[in-house]
């Protein structure tokens, strides 16, 4: 029972390291032939007299159309009341800026979007903003922007917008930004992101179906039960102590903060500030402590140095993403049934028989002593 125990404790550990390494693929429990309303980023800047908005779903595409965005929605919430406060440096180069009251976060403004199954936009509701038909609207197959060798030369599904910023209130400073996709049959939150490269470390996949106003809250309590584990793992298995402390499970100090994009006109744009088309957010989410991205950066390709920008040359006009890579067939996800079969299926079906050829013996050898 106790190595039952410790072998449950060591899973549960571990797991995160999947979501961990699997940037632009969280939630890591969403099926892997449903990726539509898997969210894939979220950029915010300004532009002349606009402010720019990409929101990009359905990571590593290939397939040419149809795909499957019936039963999904998706929706931008611009939160423009939240007081910030810009006087705490470790927030400002973490987060852009610190939230002063983040359980009162409410979107004043949002855009929901539904996509047909060619990606492109089926229709739009727009609340909060003054003159939406002078919102432009753009959705389709473009080049995925991440600046990540695991994802280049694939595609994403955006949806971009180029707001005017008369559009918002006037004098309009800071604004918190997040974005969801949802199921249409029952209004279900199925993935969510705000600051880049934050629900994709894996002791952040807590907060993919949660409001920000309350992930302050749920971050703290399993910041206590998780300590405890961590705790345990010190004390009686230091190896895998060590190993949380870098993976996906062990919650940081610096972790008390909603998932939401943080942008202020007060200083000039760029992530954490917002997010641009050329910011290299492995990189810049690493010199701040969460490096996963930037190592799987190097892993992933034996090129070297390291780039930093994206494969493909974006576009000088909006929608500015790059045109998409040529339609291929869609690479199958991996599966686990080969190695099911060859280490626990065979060798069971082994084991089986061997107990069932002993039991046969001994039966045999039974028989013949009652009658002798």
């Amino acid at each position: 029972m106790l190595y039952a125990r410790l072998l449950l404790l060591s899973l549960l550990a571990l797991l995160p390291l999947r979501s961990m390494a699997s940037d632009h693929a969280d939630p890591i429990s969403l099926d892997p032939n449903t990726q539509e309303p898997n969210i894939t980023g979220l950029f915010f800047f300004p532009e002349g007299d606009n402010m720019i908005v990409f929101f990009n779903v359905r990571r590593a595409l290939t397939a040419a159309p149809p795909y499957n965005f019936a039963p999904y929605e998706y929706t931008v919430n611009f939160d423009l009341h939240s007081k910030l406060k810009f006087d705490n440096e470790e927030d400002r180069a973490r987060y852009g800026g610190t939230i002063v009251n983040p359980e009162t976060i409410e979107a004043d403004a949002s855009v929901t979007i539904h996509l047909n199954d060619d990606a492109s936009l089926k229709d739009k509701t727009v609340k909060g903003l003054k003159n939406p038909e002078s919102i432009v609207f753009y959705t389709g197959v473009r080049d995925d922007p991440f600046i990540f060798p695991r994802f280049f030369n694939v595609n994403v599904v955006t949806m971009a917008m180029k707001i005017p910023k008369a559009s918002f209130p006037p004098n309009q400073q800071d604004f918190l930004l997040w974005g969801t996709s949802k199921s249409v049959k029952d209004g279900k939150q199925i993935d969510h992101v705000g600051r880049s490269n934050r629900t994709q470390l894996g002791r952040f996949d807590i907060l993919n179906t949660v409001h920000p106003n309350q992930h302050v809250a749920l971050i703290k309590e399993k910041a206590v039960s998780r300590k405890k584990l961590q705790d345990f793992f010190a004390a009686c298995i230091p190896a895998l102590a060590q190993l949380n402390q870098l993976s996906g499970l062990l919650i940081r100090h610096y972790d008390m903060v909603p998932d939401v994009m943080v942008y202020t006109n007060r200083f000039p744009p760029g992530f954490p500030n917002g997010r641009r088309l050329t910011d290299d957010v492995a990189l810049l989410t690493c010199n701040q402590g969460d490096c996963p991205l930037q190592e799987n950066a190097f892993i992933d390709t034996k090129q070297w140095p390291r780039l930093t920008v994206n494969d493909k040359p974006f576009m000088s006009e909006f929608p500015y993403l790059a045109e998409p890579w040529p339609a291929r067939p869609q690479t199958p996800p991996p599966s686990c049934w080969p190695y099911i079969l060859k280490f626990v299926v065979i060798p069971g079906l082994i084991l089986l028989g061997v107990i069932a050829w002993l039991v046969i013996r001994c039966r045999k050898r039974c028989c013949k002593h009652q009658h002798a």
